[in-house]
């Protein structure tokens, strides 16, 4: 089903996205989600690097990547090579109240389109770049999620002890970067309409690993304490892991004592909680390879659910691991968003658009989902129609300005 309201949060908005792959893009989407107008600037012929990511691919065979993340978007395909190309790309900033871009530090310069020359001349725009490290230093190394989780830390803490570092199962960080994008670009609006004045927003992908390595960064910014990988154990907190129950693992994350007594009391062991060993959450930490004996011994006598219901209900946070299938079920379950349909914006008969609901829940302005992801160009002479009067008769030009590069 698809969102009711008639109007949202950011209805009025615009957004010029020249942004690819996946920090940008997600950042943009869930700007468009609340209703901003967001069109998505592409290379003509190729477009956003993901749509090559394939498999797996829907029916048109579209790579689920770029959808994952380009709903509620217009496509429109520029060659920013050629005059024409810049000219509609101008025009179109001329009339948005933001620009996201996740070029490499310096190509937007290069182009004319970069910060201080826009803002010089529309002084109320918002414009948010997005790196993999900085605009200093850092601006020629590439922004892939599998690098900075590498030199960002996240890896070293992330699979077994006695195993080799471990990523993350998704692209963690470029997603924690669009949501430190999306915030940034709110925060700008916000003071742009209390002022007038448009700022430049920046982020980068290691930066937002840092802030987002949150305990372990902070035990080593104010203890000096380097953390390793313990697995699924957490370093302050146990039990909180997972177990093998009898037929698949199970995760626990007992918070405090009270917990630790009521789960005690659930597998049959109420002295768990009086044993010297356990009695407090530091003691559990001190002895975790004890307890995890004894958790481990009593937890496989049953099935993973079995346990869920037992504990869950004794008011300990329980929960088995499941897929990603079994994850959508429990969501359904629960009565919370999952999976929506997008019927096509045409009013075609093919089958419609299957998108990850939008996790923010606002009661008056909701997220709607009005546009399925866009093909790329879909929309490209509706836009260079409405923008072809901006154009100062520059669309005739043969000289071609410098190549961007890849920021990927």
């Amino acid at each position: 089903m698809t969102g009711s309201a008639e109007r949202g949060a950011l209805d009025g908005l615009r957004v010029a996205d020249f942004s690819r792959v996946l920090a940008g893009p997600y950042a943009t989407m869930l700007l468009a989600d609340l209703g901003a107008d967001v069109v998505k600037v592409e290379r003509p012929g190729i477009g956003d690097d993901t749509r090559a990511w394939h498999p797996p691919a829907d029916h048109d065979g579209t790579s689920t990547y770029f959808l994952s993340v380009n709903r509620n978007k217009r496509s429109v395909a520029l060659d920013l090579t050629t005059y024409t190309g810049l000219g509609h790309a101008r025009a179109l900033i001329a009339e948005s109240d933001v620009l996201v871009e996740n070029f490499r530090p310096g190509t937007m310069e290069r182009l004319g389109l970069g910060e201080r020359e826009l803002r010089a001349r529309h002084p109320g725009l918002v414009y948010c770049s997005i790196s993999g490290f900085g605009s200093g230093a850092g601006a020629d190394v590439p922004g892939y999620d599998l690098l900075v989780q590498a030199v960002g830390g996240l890896m070293s803490v992330t699979g077994d002890a006695a195993g080799e570092p471990t990523k993350a199962g998704v692209a963690l960080v470029d997603v924690i970067t669009g949501l430190h994008a999306s915030l940034g670009i709110l925060a700008a609006l916000r003071h742009r309409d209390a002022t007038g004045e448009g700022q430049h927003v920046e982020v980068n992908l290691l930066g937002s690993l840092l802030s987002a390595m949150v305990n372990q960064a902070s035990a080593f910014a104010v203890a000096g304490v380097v953390p390793g990988r313990l697995g699924n154990a957490h370093p302050s907190i146990a039990p909180y892991e997972t177990f093998p129950a009898a037929d698949r693992p199970i995760a626990l994350a007992v918070g405090n004592d009270r917990q630790f007594a009521a789960l005690a009391e659930a597998v049959g062991a109420p002295g768990l909680a009086d044993d010297e060993r356990f009695r407090t959450n530091a003691d559990r930490v001190a002895h975790r390879a004890a307890l995890r004996d004894i958790l481990g011994e009593r937890l496989g006598a049953a099935g993973a659910d079995h346990w869920s219901a037992v504990l869950l209900a004794a008011g300990v946070p329980a929960g088995p691991v499941n897929t990603l299938d079994e994850a959508f079920a429990f969501a359904h379950k629960l009565g919370l968003p999952g999976i929506v349909d997008i019927p096509d914006a045409d009013g075609g008969d093919g089958p419609p658009a299957r998108q990850i609901a939008n996790p923010i829940t606002l009661s008056g302005t909701p997220a709607r989902y009005r546009l399925p992801p866009p093909g790329l160009g879909r929309h490209t002479a509706e836009i260079v129609h409405r923008l072809s009067d901006h154009h100062h008769n520059r669309t005739d030009r043969t000289d071609r300005p410098p190549h961007p590069r890849s920021s990927r």
